[in-house]
């Protein structure tokens, strides 16, 4: 960012809660069904429809604002926000206004100092101000197919219309990129960390919007912002409010300003372009939603969705710092999903040593899940079973090769450490006197090499390593191997 300048930025998050059915009716909610085929007269939005509200919605909103560390309020009022656009049938949506589902949260996180590369350099935390979380239905979604002097249609699907989105919406407290980076991608993750939302962006269940406007460093007042919209993935976003910010610094500085508008993310030209002049608050003509009573939540309701709230992810990474000795870094990585979080925690009880452990998780374990494409939960090796991997390489029955080769076939068969060992016949020897016997075998066979090596060239000494393992057919523990070949040379 040029010197003298500072971007402010606000996120408005959609998360589609992760029900089975619609926020109004019994429609199915799921993904890529046939066009229009999860709809009926509520969400198609037919004369004498009435919205039921669906109970699961509440729920998992209450998840959502805990996670958020939002305050659940006592009474939330739907609202009809009134425009004009063909994906939504009714001619409004339903959502909150003035009296939203919960309000008031300040989140703390860890963001990062980046360099041109986007690799972090410094972490620090930061406190964000979250003004509210309310629920509100989905729009349904326009289709354009063909090039413009081919097929001058666009088409409407309606299956997502009406589906339940929670709308998270921050104060202006953002100062760069990057910070609205980690905000989001910590929002995804706590969110499915407490099963509220799948927040996958390819399937456009978590769509996030930013608010954008540059001021000179020292002046309070705002400039106009501008708000982007298709940020259809989080490096996306971050590369669309980089151009805006030096955009409208560069239009500033030339005079010409900034319009209050709305913008889209051009990722195949890597800028932004206007899409339409930015609606205020009264252009939608909010009014209370006649066909719905107020929502009535009650302390027990809160207390009890308290209770049900797992250890959230920064939580955890504190705790991995403090129990296990483990680094930032190592424990961010393990909390990146909370069924890996789960899975390392349970094989560090098991094989009593965590630094190892974690090494495997984040080594082996990662490398198998990213080619098989299975989540830690589908995993045919256990946590019990990487544990005892563990323990059998410290026991020096394998070295850590063999125990790679263990491993993947572990992961991809689901047997046992010790069934794969003996398929494997990697069964180590660590009888000092056999290998004993196989080193004085080695520096009989390889005088030259002896003579070098007692004349300074130390470099020998891995040669010397090599010839004992291939004797031995790799089965001779190498520590053991090391030990003797040191007394003997």
């Amino acid at each position: 960012m040029k010197k003298g300048w500072e971007a402010i930025i606000g996120m408005e998050v959609h998360a589609q809660l992760a029900t089975a059915t619609k926020i109004f009716c019994g429609c199915p909610a799921e993904f890529a069904a046939e066009p229009n085929s999860n709809t009926c007269p509520v969400c198609l939005g037919l004369p004498g429809a009435l919205p039921v509200l669906n109970q699961q919605a509440v729920v998992l909103g209450a998840k959502a604002a805990l996670a958020l560390g939002l305050e659940i309020q006592k009474e939330s009022i739907f609202a009809r926000k009134n425009y004009f656009y063909p994906d939504l049938p009714k001619g409004y949506q339903i959502s909150q206004y003035d009296k939203p589902f919960s309000a008031n949260g300040t989140l703390k996180l860890m963001t990062a100092e980046r360099d041109d590369h986007g690799h972090a350099t410094e972490w620090k935390p930061v406190a964000i101000y979250i003004q509210r979380m309310h629920l509100e239905e989905d729009a349904g979604k326009n289709v354009h197919e063909g090039l413009p002097e081919t097929d001058k249609y666009s088409y409407i699907d309606l299956n997502r219309a009406g589906t339940p989105l929670a709308e998270i919406v921050t104060g202006p407290d953002f100062r760069s990129s990057w910070q609205a980076y980690d905000y989001v991608n910590h929002v995804r993750r706590v969110l499915q960390w407490v099963g509220a939302s799948d927040a996958d962006m390819e399937k456009g269940n978590l769509r996030c919007e930013a608010n954008v406007s540059v001021r000179k460093i020292g002046t309070k007042e705002f400039n106009n912002k501008v708000e982007l919209k298709n940020l259809n993935s989080v490096r996306f976003m971050q590369k669309a409010i980089e151009f805006e910010i030096e955009r409208q610094i560069a239009a500033h500085e030339s005079g010409e300003g900034v319009t209050q508008e709305t913008r889209l993310w051009d990722e195949k030209n890597n800028q932004t372009r206007v899409m339409r002049s930015k609606e205020d608050a009264h252009d939608y003509r909010y009014f209370p939603e006649p066909d719905l009573q107020p929502l009535n939540i009650s302390e027990e309701f809160i207390e009890a969705a308290k209770r049900e709230m797992p250890e959230l992810p920064d939580s955890m990474r504190e705790r991995f710092m403090a129990d296990y000795e483990l680094s930032f870094t190592d424990s961010s990585q393990l909390i990146s999903d909370r069924e890996i979080a789960e899975y390392f925690e349970t094989a560090a009880r098991h094989s009593l040593n965590p630094r190892v452990t974690a090494n495997w998780v984040l080594g082996e374990f990662m490398r198998e899940l990213n080619a098989s494409g299975k989540s830690a939960g589908q995993s045919l090796a256990t946590a019990e079973d990487l544990a005892e991997l563990v323990k059998t390489i410290e026991a020096g029955s394998i070295n850590n090769n063999q125990a790679k080769e263990v491993f993947a076939e572990m992961f991809a068969s689901g047997k046992p450490v010790a069934q794969v060992i003996e398929e494997k016949g990697f069964i180590q020897v660590s009888d000092e006197g056999e290998i004993a016997k196989i080193v004085d075998e080695v520096i009989a066979s390889n005088e030259t090499q002896v003579a070098a090596y007692r004349a300074g060239n130390e470099k020998l000494f891995g040669f010397f390593v090599g010839q004992v393992m291939k004797a031995s057919q790799g089965k001779a523990n190498p520590k053991i191997v090391n030990e003797i070949l040191k007394k003997k040379l």
